[in-house]
């Protein structure tokens, strides 16, 4: 192995074996400090109490990991701050259970701290000339806490099925740290594995059927450190890698969001009510099992992830053709009324022709 190949897998390797071993404590620890997932409601798509912990073990990988290969660099110490406070917001919500704008607020508090430290978007391409806009103190602190608020709580809402949000997140941090390296930013490039690594780490406890759940300490935790650790590419471009890329890489669960908001809005509700009309719920009514719905899901993620790197490469023919494809499956998904009902293991007839005998259902897994 090359040094290259050594720095480049190393930042994975590390924070996915400290992950993987915290998580088995984790699920131990949950039921004593009153961290369990109890399914008291119609939204939740599991039937018994599960562990809602695994949040640690994401922040003991992901602390590891930047504090290894990172720690001391450019804003890095002030994000594993920010990632500290937001992760202590979450677990106070797992075991306590906070109020959405007590969470909410706890979020811009995060943020601010970040903000104040010194990790901050202070420009962006100027797409009416050459060159930045640098943006005023105030533009400047009201555009970083709604990026990083904003990702944290699509990464959270997506959260959903087992596997789906960490999945997700190493989706994206893979993509956006390939975009990095073959850009020459090596630092992104290194703190984006590390975020990988923890996910994958944690992905085999999680993958349904689900060992324990991650809650909103690792949810929240995944958000903020996808968010915040792409602002540190503003010194190297301006929207490349602290929005373009990672908005089209986290186009999935944006877009989760700001259907979210919309719903919510025409319904007169406040946007932090809890529904069932998530995209993950509605894959699942289509028919698909979690497993299945959730692979679905990483394949839009993967779509997104491409579009990303094509874009980065101005390859833009390319990646409108790639948004198309992925328009068009959303598209299915949402017109899906749920009465298919297909299975793997043998051949259903829904609807027999008229005057036509009756089909008996044919079970090859018999045979």
């Amino acid at each position: 192995m090359t040094a290259t190949s050594f720095n480049l897998w190393a930042p994975l390797v590390v924070a996915a074996l400290v992950t993987a071993l915290v998580t088995p404590l984790s699920i131990l620890i949950a039921p004593k400090v009153g961290a369990m997932d109890v399914p008291k409601d119609k939204r939740r798509v599991h039937n018994k109490p599960m562990p809602r912990f695994g949040g640690i073990a994401l922040y003991a990988g992901i602390m590891a990991g930047l504090a290894v290969f990172a720690h001391g660099r450019l804003h890095v110490d002030e994000i594993m701050v920010g990632c500290t406070l937001i992760y202590i917001l979450g677990a106070a919500d797992d075991i306590k259970g906070l109020k959405p704008i007590i969470k909410f607020a706890g979020q811009v508090v995060c943020a601010s701290v970040v903000f104040a430290m010194g990790l901050r978007i202070e420009f962006v391409t100027n797409w009416f000339g050459e060159g930045h806009m640098n943006l005023g103190i105030a533009a400047c602190y009201i555009v970083t806490v709604i990026w990083l608020v904003g990702i944290t709580n699509s990464v959270n809402l997506v959260d959903g099925l087992d596997g789906l949000a960490a999945g997700i997140s190493a989706i994206s941090a893979l993509s956006i740290a390939y975009v990095s390296y073959i850009h020459g930013w090596y630092l992104p490039t290194t703190c984006m594995m590390v975020l990988a690594g923890a996910c994958v780490g944690f992905l085999p406890f999680n993958f349904h059927p689900a060992k324990t759940f991650m809650g909103d300490g690792g949810s929240q935790l995944l958000g903020f450190a996808l968010a915040a650790l792409s602002i540190i590419g503003t010194v190297k471009s301006a929207t490349l890698v602290v929005v373009v890329i990672p908005a089209l890489v986290l186009g999935l669960p944006i877009f989760d969001t700001l259907m979210a908001i919309i719903r919510r809005t025409l319904r007169h509700q406040s946007i932090g009510t809890a529904d069932k009309e998530h995209l993950h719920h509605r894959i699942l009514r289509a028919g698909f099992g979690q497993r299945r719905a959730v692979l679905l899901m990483y394949s839009l993620s993967g779509i997104m992830g491409i579009m990303a790197i094509l874009y980065s490469r101005d390859l833009y023919i390319e990646c409108l053709g790639l948004a198309f494809v992925a328009a068009l499956i959303l598209g299915v998904i949402l017109t899906d009324t749920g009465t298919n009902k297909v299975s793997l293991k043998g051949y259903r007839i829904i609807k027999e022709l008229p005057d036509s005998p009756p089909v008996k259902e044919v079970d090859d897994s018999k045979k």
